[in-house]
């Protein structure tokens, strides 16, 4: 998979990115946070690189580069568990892991990294190339589901955590 970005003058990004799907290439496209648009190019050659490189050559002329993953963010969903957590709480999270990749992956956003759990909290890491639009969608994909109960959402990498913990008020706490 490759994965291409465009910064705006007005600050709007965009996301370029095609992937290999068996005989295909799949490309996708659109605003930052939203599902975009799609397109399958069927190949009749053997799908490689270079067939991939060809699909996004138009969007790389436009100015869409990548982004090294180490300019992502660390956004983090964190679940209350009892001390090292239970195997329900586990399965839990690898459901979890599934709808954040979509929700994520369908938005140009990034994806999960896996996560951990033990000491009385569960975690779910994403890597993530816009924290606030991130953090929007991720908490509309969760919203009404079994995944509605985190405790918060936070940025792992900035500067100041506590300035920047996104915290949920929780039901019958203060």
């Amino acid at each position: 998979m490759i994965k291409l970005y465009k910064r705006h003058s007005d600050g709007t990004i965009e996301y370029h990115e095609a992937w290999i799907d068996g005989r295909k290439i799949i490309e996708h496209w659109g605003k930052l946070g939203t599902r975009g648009d799609t397109r399958i190019h069927k190949i009749k050659s053997r799908v490689n690189q270079s067939e991939l490189e060809r699909v996004l050559h138009g969007a790389r002329q436009e100015g869409f580069a990548e982004i090294d993953l180490d300019k992502h963010r660390r956004l983090l969903v964190e679940y209350p568990v009892q001390e090292m957590g239970t195997t329900e709480d586990l399965d839990k999270r690898c459901r979890l892991e599934e709808v954040l990749n979509d929700a994520l992956g369908w938005t140009g956003l990034g994806m999960c990294d896996g996560g951990s759990i033990g000491s009385g909290t569960m975690e779910v890491c994403c890597f993530v190339v816009d924290f606030p639009t991130a953090r929007s969608v991720v908490e509309a994909s969760l919203a009404g589901t079994e995944f509605a109960n985190f405790s918060r959402i936070y940025d792992e990498d900035a500067d100041d955590p506590p300035q920047s913990l996104i915290d949920r008020e929780q039901p019958g706490q203060p």
